[in-house]
């Protein structure tokens, strides 16, 4: 299992920045990609930017060049880590964001989900 909990989210002007982080449990050393999702009033949950454990990287066009998705994974530290840097926001990336984890356990992959913290641009 992992867990996931998202923070940093709030209330920024455009042309802003914010930084969401995620702090990441559990089996952390099953997780083979991370990524975060955000989810508008009335539309369904759209993929941001995902990372892959050997840190392949992809994004939705609408962010590319101004989001950056990070994380940090060391058998040491408590505080293992996902983050999004979100660079010069618009209104249009106003939505709750959800941190994804795609894990492989005992030959499966599992999606886990933290709980989503809200980003809002005023426009």
């Amino acid at each position: 299992q992992v867990q996931l909990v998202e923070s940093g989210g709030g209330l920024v002007q455009a042309g802003g920045s914010l930084r969401l982080s995620c702090a990441a449990s559990g089996s952390i050393f099953s997780i083979k990609a991370v990524a975060w999702y955000r989810q508008s009033p009335g539309k369904q949950r759209e993929f941001v930017a995902r990372s892959s454990t050997d840190g392949n990287t992809e994004y939705v066009n609408s962010v590319r060049g101004r989001f950056t998705i990070g994380f940090s994974f060391t058998q040491d530290n408590p505080k293992n880590t996902v983050w999004l840097q979100m660079n010069n926001l618009k209104p249009e990336d106003t939505a709750v964001y959800y941190c994804n984890a795609r894990a492989r356990i005992r030959g499966d992959d599992y999606d886990f989900w933290g709980q989503g913290t809200q980003v809002t641009v005023p426009s």
